[in-house]
C-alpha cells in the first residue's frame, strides 16, 4: 500500500503579503494549511507500523 508522508506547505514568501489587512492574508491561509498538515501528519504517524 502506498502511504506517502505528508508534506509540510511552503511557506509564503514575506513580499505575498501586502499589510493591508486583507480577508483572506497569505498568511492566514498559510497557517490554515500548516494545520492541516499537521493533523494529517499525525494520522499519517498512526498508520504507521
Amino acid at each position: 500500500m502506498d502511504d506517502p508522508q505528508p508534506q509540510p506547505p511552503a511557506p509564503p514568501d514575506p513580499r505575498d503579503c501586502c499589510h493591508s489587512g486583507c480577508t483572506y492574508c497569505v498568511d492566514d491561509l498559510y497557517q490554515e494549511e500548516l494545520e492541516r498538515y499537521r493533523v494529517a501528519l499525525k494520522a499519517w504517524q498512526a498508520r504507521q507500523p
